[in-house]
């Protein structure tokens, strides 16, 4: 059996892949790796293992995807470090990856072919990628510095525009009554909240509603996207590669991507809102 973990702050989705090629599903809560207590590790480990291994085959492989997790060397990230002894004691007799999210991303949507992978959900990153490794990544620069094309941009750029009366009615008003827009509570969940771009991103959904009915909107979903090819891909030389997309809020908008992909010059093979379906095709070749 070979099991594969995808995991980010709220869950993990896990997959395992039983010798005879039957494939089972669960989703645990997620693990904050940087400050992960091995008592809550192993109980969300012990539900993973009892939900996709009730058999009790043996398994040989864990592949475990994380934002930060890069391994050099076949050492353990020093992020993976709470971790590991836990993943160690629930399968001992399998061996373990440790990869970061954005190797997760490419192997699932370029396989082992070489292309440009993407994520896009309430953050944004990519890479280039030669079929095995990731040999270039344009830095992200965070929901303040960067992540072009993402949930959270999208949500920072109309909620700067809302706070300076430039979004156009109804869609103004619409907003007001839709959420608590008074000025100290934005400044205060953008400023001081324990996620500002999960704050900023959860306004993605409402802002993408008025996509097909305000010329405001379509234009600042469409910039969006513009600066991701402009500001990133660009960067790959990715009119001439083949990318994929992984991310929730790329796969909500794929008809507008692929529109701007157009315009680009750009060939655009998977997009997927989760790359976990990609990553058990992968590993399934191992």
């Amino acid at each position: 059996m070979v099991i594969i973990a995808e995991s980010g702050a709220s869950k993990t989705d896990w997959r395992a892949v039983s010798a005879d090629g039957t494939i089972s599903s669960l989703r645990t809560a997620g693990m904050n790796l940087a400050s992960a207590d091995p008592g809550f590790v192993s109980t969300v480990l012990s539900e993973a293992v009892s939900g996709l291994n009730p058999s009790g085959e043996e398994v040989k492989a864990v592949h475990f995807y994380a934002a930060g997790l890069i391994a050099t060397g076949g050492s353990v990230p020093e992020n993976a470090a709470g971790i590991d002894p836990v993943l160690h004691s629930a399968f001992p007799c399998a061996s373990i990856e440790y990869a970061s999210d954005l190797l997760g991303a490419a192997r699932a949507v370029c396989g082992r072919e070489a292309g440009v992978a993407v994520i896009l959900g309430t953050g944004s990153n990519t890479c280039e990628y030669d079929g095995e490794k990731i040999v270039r990544n344009v830095r992200s620069g965070g929901f303040i510095l960067g992540d072009e094309g993402s949930a959270s941009r999208l949500g920072r750029l109309f909620v700067s525009d809302f706070l300076k009366g430039l979004v156009p009615e109804p869609v103004a008003s619409d907003f007001s009554a839709t959420y608590d827009t008074g000025y100290q509570t934005i400044v205060r969940n953008v400023y001081k909240g324990d996620s500002p771009a999960g704050y900023l991103g959860s306004f993605a959904p409402f802002i993408a509603g008025y996509y097909d009915t305000c010329p405001y909107v379509r234009n600042l979903v469409r910039d969006n996207f513009m600066a991701l090819f402009d500001r990133c891909l660009s960067r790959y030389g990715a009119a001439g590669s083949r990318i994929g997309v992984v991310g929730g809020f790329g796969a909500a908008l794929k008809d507008v991507f692929l529109e701007i992909a157009a315009l680009k010059g750009v060939s655009v093979g998977i997009i997927e809102a989760s790359p976990v379906e990609g990553l058990v095709r992968y590993h399934s070749k191992d």
